[in-house]
């Protein structure tokens, strides 16, 4: 596989100062765009630019893609939004927004732009809103029980080359679980919402227990200097609202061919109508009307070149494809905007292309912990989260999940975006090992990403050069110490676990195999949570932001 010839289209040296000039501009403008100020909310790990974290129920956690173990010949995407929901979080809980559009999309060709979008658009239903304030009123067993008086449906469309499709109309997402009382059997109502999609494929919105697990004291000098600060999982008992899609592979392959082109890339966005985040409490409001006849998304595009941010248009607001990418290595000033634009731009964008080549995470290990940094310029980064991996791609010797390896693919068109990518080609794992790639486990992280891929680990490995150099650096090797999510992943469709349902600072008395105390670094402190940043270990900063730094690998590809 050569995958050379795509260095065919980067311009000479004069050409890509301006070219990155543009990028910068690009973000500029579109910080502008999205300048309103957010309105106060609890701090979550989650939440990784300042102007989402107003705006929770646009805010995209993760995003997993893999291969169905049960049905191999399909893959499933979760994406994850509304961080760090408490369980006892009445009387409103945590409906999804319904004036956003929550998209998956899917990039087969490696242009950077979605050649498949699913999009959800949410609607509100309320039995009696002029004398009851509960939730629910009563035991709830069904999805339309008269005793769920807050409920909402859904529209599930699909854009393609053949345009868009509706692929379901007026379903019922799944409430979120009240408690035992209220929703005694929640895993009879995640099947009543888990519906079939025609031409195959399946899809479940709603509730569940957030699968991402990670120690958040990093922050007090990585670990407490020697790393005596580890095992405590701070996102045990925390749910999220889910949405995932199961959907046969050559739905998503090139020309319809996984055989041929089994490489995709997968993220998720939120779009909203103008050019703004909004605060928590101005936008989806329970019992309003959502927009339902609004403009197709505009695919991650920035909003208008003029500054206004009018129109009617819907414009994306947040962004997420690999993990802990924005949360650490997009300067603050740029953060913003990094989540309004597509990953067609991130290679024309250069405010962190020094931090990721030259990474400062490797530099304070090696001050604290004497683990000598990697050599730079770290090129194995940039092909990690920024090509995909193949032998000709990088220093990474193995052909493993760029684009540039699908048979059908105009290498040309080749274009470098920070998306998370899957090569569905790759069986799935009987035994999965957490550390993914690394553990010499193929079907895993950065290959796609499963539920339980420990991706805190397997970047801190990654940022400390044992992607290029094959081994595991052993006076890291037990990274944070938590190595599962707080409640397993079920064994079948939609796979994530149900949510909790004990207070979060009950979560470590009430269930110890989860870690302990979800309430540890949360409630136990007092009304805002004092972590930011759950991802913030560094792995964030190998993790090209970016999608920027091509500009420098040019430089060396023409040496």
């Amino acid at each position: 596989m050569d995958c050379s010839r795509s260095r065919r289209r980067f311009p000479a040296r004069p050409a890509e100062r301006a070219l990155a000039t543009t990028g910068i501009l690009a973000l500029v403008s579109a910080a502008a765009l999205a300048g309103l100020t957010p309105g106060v909310s609890s701090a979550s790990s989650h939440r990784e630019a300042p102007l989402i974290a107003g705006d929770p129920k646009a805010d995209n956690t993760d995003v997993y893609a893999f291969t169905s173990p049960d049905k191999p010949d399909t893959v499933t995407m979760v994406a994850n939004w509304i961080p760090f929901e408490e369980p006892n979080g009445g009387p409103n809980f945590y409906p999804f927004a319904n004036d956003a559009h929550y998209n998956i999309k899917i990039d087969s060709n490696g242009d950077g732009k979605a050649d498949t979008t699913y999009t959800w658009s949410f609607t509100d239903h309320i039995r009696d809103a002029a004398h009851q304030f509960l939730y629910n009123t009563g035991v709830v067993n069904k999805l339309d029980d008269p005793t769920l008086n807050f409920r909402q449906t859904y529209d599930l469309t699909v854009t393609d080359a053949r345009g868009t499709r509706t692929l379901l109309k007026d379903a019922p997402a799944a409430p979120s679980n009240v408690g035992k009382a209220s929703t005694p059997n929640y895993a009879s109502l995640r099947k009543q919402a888990t519906l079939q999609l025609p031409g195959g494929g399946q899809t479940y919105a709603g509730q569940a227990s957030d699968p991402f697990f990670a120690d958040l004291r990093v922050f007090d000098l990585l670990y407490g200097g020697n790393l005596s600060e580890t095992g405590h999982n701070t996102l045990a008992g925390y749910n999220v609202n889910t949405i995932t899609i199961q959907v046969p592979k050559k739905d998503l392959a090139l020309g319809g061919n996984p055989t041929r082109n089994p490489v995709i890339g997968v993220w998720s966005t939120t779009d909203r109508q103008g050019a703004q985040v909004s605060s928590s409490g101005s936008k989806g409001a329970q019992g309003t009307s959502s927009n339902r006849d609004a403009d197709a998304a505009n695919d991650g595009k920035a909003p208008g070149k003029d500054g206004s941010g009018a129109g009617s248009g819907w414009h994306q607001v947040s962004r997420l494809g690999n993990p802990l990418v924005n949360e650490v290595v997009v300067p603050l000033k740029y953060k913003d905007a990094f989540n309004t634009i597509s990953p067609d731009q991130d290679h024309t964008v250069t405010p962190v292309v020094d931090a990721v080549k030259d990474p400062i995470l490797p530099k304070v290990v090696q001050s604290i912990y004497g683990v000598p940094a990697p050599a730079t310029p770290r090129n194995d980064l940039v092909e990690i989260f920024l090509s995909g991996i193949c032998k000709a791609c990088g220093p990474i010797k193995a052909d493993l999940n760029s684009q540039l390896l699908n048979a059908d693919v105009d290498k040309n068109a080749f274009t470098p975006s920070e998306e998370l990518r899957l090569n569905m080609s790759v069986a799935p794992t009987a035994k999965p090992n957490r550390l993914g790639v690394l553990g010499q486990d193929l079907a895993g992280f950065p290959n796609g990403r499963r539920l339980t891929d420990d991706v805190l680990d397997i970047e801190l490995q990654a940022l400390e050069g044992a992607a290029q150099s094959g081994k595991i650096v052993q006076a890291l090797a037990a990274g944070d110490g938590v190595n599962a999510p707080y409640s397993p992943p079920g064994a079948s469709f939609p796979y994530v676990a149900l949510p909790s349902t004990a207070a979060v600072n009950q979560a470590g008395s009430l269930s110890p195999d989860g870690g302990v105390g979800a309430g540890f670094g949360g409630t136990a402190f007092g009304g805002n949570f004092p972590v930011v940043a759950a991802t913030a270990v560094g792995g964030g900063v190998l993790l090209a932001g970016a999608g920027v730094l091509a500009l420098r690998r040019r430089r060396t590809d023409r040496t």
